[in-house]
């Protein structure tokens, strides 16, 4: 049960990302970026410093490649995220995350040559509908979903051939983007563009806050990760996007036609039939399973 707890309030604080990024309204995306990761390595840093009897195992330039490639996926959806909250759509942020699952579920098919059960093409074909639909609404296709939901999707892809533990992991995606996003930070500081250490004591503490903001969900989210099944983790994961769907329609007052809803609908469908397709797959599973142990 305390799986579960940690997996709630892991997705419950993601959902709630938009309420802090809004705390930016005057600072650029990217220089929120930039100390959202130099922060991130700092507390990462400490949290590894203070493990005196941990061992870390060897890195060889291959997985150092790999976090490479990891790094500038999360980073590159780090950005999207931020920019969107602060540019009003929140609400297209949280369809980005609904339709990452599914996403994965297609990636699957074009990268590993995956073979998809009838109620998954469903699934995949209703989603496809919904961002049509939206695209119609919006006049052209939502590229900050889209965008969300392809750099996530692909971070997840290259993580599945990660070898190091998950704090060990993050702590060297952070290590690979800090030098670059130091720089840039240091660069506008000179240059007198910065939003640090201009005179707003509240919004530094802010943006040195957004460490501890970005590392402590993902800490509960792999503490969850250990502790339940991955069927949990999945259903879960739905409370993030929900929540800053919420805010997006009631507290932000984003604009939500009913030609958005239909489209959002369209999407939520595909959830359902996916989610459906699942529960029907691990009974099938757990069916084949009894009958094997009756066999013998």
């Amino acid at each position: 049960m305390t799986g579960i707890w940690y997996g709630l309030a892991a997705y419950s604080l993601w959902g709630l990302f938009p309420l802090y990024w809004r705390l930016f309204p005057n600072v650029p995306a990217l220089q929120v970026l930039g100390h959202r990761i130099v922060w991130s390595f700092v507390v990462l840093g400490a949290i590894i410093a203070s493990r005196r009897t941990a061992r870390l195992p060897p890195v060889t330039t291959r997985i150092v490649g790999l976090y490479a490639v990891a790094a500038t996926l999360i980073g590159a959806n780090w950005f999207l995220y931020v920019f969107a909250v602060n540019a009003g759509l929140v609400v297209e942020t949280s369809l980005g995350y609904f339709i990452t699952p599914l996403v994965n579920v297609l990636m699957g098919v074009l990268v590993f040559r995956e073979r998809l059960r009838a109620l998954q093409w469903v699934a995949v074909l209703l989603a496809l509908a919904g961002v049509l639909r939206l695209t119609i609404a919006y006049g052209s296709l939502p590229w900050i979903a889209l965008g969300l939901a392809v750099s996530f999707g692909s971070y997840g892809l290259v993580k599945k051939k990660a070898s190091l533990p998950s704090l060990e992991g993050l702590t060297l995606e952070t290590a690979v983007l800090v030098l670059p996003a130091a720089a840039y930070l240091i660069l506008l500081h000179g240059n007198g563009t910065g939003a640090f250490l201009v005179g707003d004591p509240r919004s530094d503490a802010l943006l040195v806050a957004g460490g501890v903001v970005t590392v402590g969900p993902l800490l509960l989210f792999a503490s969850a990760v250990r502790r339940v099944p991955l069927s949990a983790i999945g259903i879960l994961q739905y409370i993030s996007p929900t929540i800053q769907f919420l805010l997006g329609v009631y507290v932000f007052r984003e604009p939500f036609s009913r030609t958005q809803l239909s489209g959002f609908a369209l999407v939520w469908l595909g959830l359902v039939v996916f989610g459906l397709d699942g529960l029907l797959a691990r009974k099938a599973t757990s069916g084949m399973a009894v009958l094997d142990e009756r066999a013998t």
